[in-house]
């Protein structure tokens, strides 16, 4: 079945890495996040590098999705030593 132009644009514009860690919700879902962070980021850093967002905007915007990444990191309990098992 051939995809349609929409979702083949989809797939480019918002592209998804496979997942190769320890298989666990909280694993994939920290995945999921951190992909969705680095792609804001860099739609964050283009638009500051032509001129659409002032370097404060950008600043501000990356620190708002950095904490929401800390905090759906503290959510999913990624990184606590007591949860590795």
């Amino acid at each position: 079945m051939k995809k349609s132009n929409s979702t083949n644009r989809n797939d480019f514009i918002y592209p998804y890495g496979r997942y190769y860690g320890k298989v666990k919700p909280e694993n994939l879902a920290f995945n999921a996040n951190l992909q969705e962070f680095a792609q804001k980021l860099s739609f964050i850093t283009g638009l500051e590098t032509s001129g659409k967002l002032t370097p404060e905007e950008a600043y501000n915007q990356i620190e708002a999705l950095w904490e929401q990444l800390k905090h759906s990191t503290k959510m999913l309990g990624i990184g606590n030593h007591d949860s590795d098992s």
